[in-house]
């Protein structure tokens, strides 16, 4: 049900319920029931969610190539040069999530329910 309501394959849900789960956010269980949140909805920031599928990647949204070319001017400079404006992109990023937790997200959905 959850995948056909954001358009997914089912497969990529339950990935990320197991995300969820590992982090501490969701209780699943078998059969109907599925997933639950394991704290309120006012305890649970975007941050929260994005640590938690964003495990993977060391919660980083920008990567750069480790190992550029060493022989290329742009490439062996790249990671020096724009790795600080990433850094910088990732904490912006990180303090909004953390400013909105899933009660707003609610509310909100339940406004635009509304109208």
């Amino acid at each position: 049900m959850i995948a056909n309501s954001v358009n997914t394959h089912p497969v990529m849900i339950r990935k990320i319920m197991g995300m969820l789960k590992k982090s501490g956010l969701v209780n699943v269980t078998h059969g109907k029931a599925g997933a639950k949140l394991a704290q309120n909805l006012s305890e649970i920031t975007l941050f929260d969610v994005y640590k938690a599928v964003n495990a993977v990647n060391d919660n980083n949204l920008f990567n750069i190539q480790e190992k550029p070319n060493p022989d290329c001017p742009v490439g062996k400079n790249l990671q020096v040069t724009i790795e600080p404006i990433f850094s910088l992109a990732q904490r912006a990023l990180e303090k909004v999530l953390e400013q909105v937790t899933l009660q707003d997200i609610v509310a909100d959905l339940d406004r635009d329910s509304l109208d």
